[in-house]
């Protein structure tokens, strides 16, 4: 697949296993992706990074590692599904990088990591309107971020309409290529 197709950054656990729920689901949520013409960017690792990486590359997709090996020192490189590494300098220069070459978002179950992902593609959306841009599109799947994107916006008083929460892979997938498909 070529460079130059609509990139989907999706952010999600490095603990996941294969053979797990959230790990399969991953694989499902590249292969829809990488089927409709999409590239994927993930931070490149194990986990679901990995299971993205391994359903877009399985049905022809690109795959995009944004690594940060300085960081991540133990870490012998991305996995082998990535066809392209960006390596980054810092956990913040990866999530910039991430964020910064999506036209699209996709947060899967995950952590603090995944948290902080979420947010910046969250906090970029909203200022979006700033500028007359238009927002960046943000989906969560599950009922984690769903509790935390609505304490989060209770908490804090902002726009959560930025922000599409989903129930699954599927829908998630569906919601982003009907935005992006070429």
């Amino acid at each position: 697949m070529e460079r130059n197709a609509p990139v989907v950054s999706v952010f999600g656990a490095s603990t996941s296993r294969p053979g797990d729920a959230e790990y399969r689901a991953g694989v499902r949520c590249g292969g829809l992706l990488g089927t409709a013409g999409l590239a994927v960017a993930t931070g490149g690792y194990g986990g679901l990074m990995e299971a993205v990486s391994a359903g877009a590359s399985e049905v022809g997709g690109h795959v995009i590692g944004v690594t940060a090996p300085t960081v991540f020192t133990g870490r012998a490189g991305p996995n082998g599904h990535v066809a392209e590494e960006v390596p980054a300098d810092s956990l913040t220069q990866r999530i910039h990088e991430l964020v910064h070459m999506a036209d699209a978002c996709i947060a899967l179950p995950g952590s603090l990591g995944t948290l902080t992902e979420l947010t910046v593609a969250w906090n970029s959306a909203f200022a979006a309107r700033f500028s007359g841009a238009e927002p960046l599109p943000v989906v969560a799947v599950g009922p984690r971020w769903r509790n935390v994107i609505d304490h989060l916006a209770g908490e804090l008083e902002t726009d959560k309409s930025v922000i599409r929460c989903v129930d699954n892979v599927d829908e998630a997938a569906a919601w982003v290529i009907a935005r992006l498909a070429r």
